[in-house]
């Protein structure tokens, strides 16, 4: 039940609604020094979940290299590592049905509840030399688990193409700028 629960939380993007997306950054980082970085694990991956922690690290490593970031093993401007969470809430849908309130007993009412799922996954990128956070992204989805994997994967993609659209910051991208 764990392993199915964190396969669900990876692949963000796979319901019928909109993700949730965030991103903060620390103002005074020299985002246009940053030119490598480096994977580092909050916490060792469990053998179940190798599979999810390779294709994270892919849709972020294909985001990175598109703003002109090089991953190396060691030595990185930049230590990138993510967390995984997922909660569970009930939903509780009603259908009623029958006349007025006061006709008495002649109307109906039920009531379902359900679990939605939702996963999150936070991005943290921190200056190794500073020993700082200098941007975090965030994207919250509600979860379906029960789609092909390779769908998953491209809506994984799609939520790092979300997340990362703010990275660097656009206070940084319109100071890079040329000047004309």
């Amino acid at each position: 039940m764990k392993l199915m629960s964190l396969t669900a939380l990876i692949y963000l993007g796979v319901a019928a609604f909109a993700q949730e997306v965030q991103f903060d950054y620390n103002r005074s980082a020299n985002f246009q020094a940053y030119k490598t970085y480096q994977w580092i694990d909050y916490k060792p991956v469990a053998p179940g979940d190798q599979i999810l922690d390779q294709d994270i690290k892919r849709a972020v490593d294909e985001q990175l290299a598109g703003k002109g970031l090089r991953r190396v093993e060691a030595g990185g401007d930049l230590y990138v590592g993510y967390r995984a969470s997922i909660s569970e809430e009930k939903q509780f849908d009603s259908l009623s049905w029958g006349g007025p309130r006061w006709w008495g007993s002649l109307g109906d009412t039920r009531v379902t509840t359900s679990s939605i799922e939702t996963g999150k996954l936070v991005i943290g990128m921190f200056d190794p030399d500073a020993g700082v956070l200098v941007w975090r992204g965030s994207a919250a989805k509600t979860l379906d688990i029960k789609q092909d994997p390779d769908k998953n994967y491209r809506n994984l993609e799609k939520a790092m193409a979300k997340v990362f659209k703010n990275y660097p910051p656009a206070t940084v991208r319109a100071s890079a700028a040329p000047k004309e």
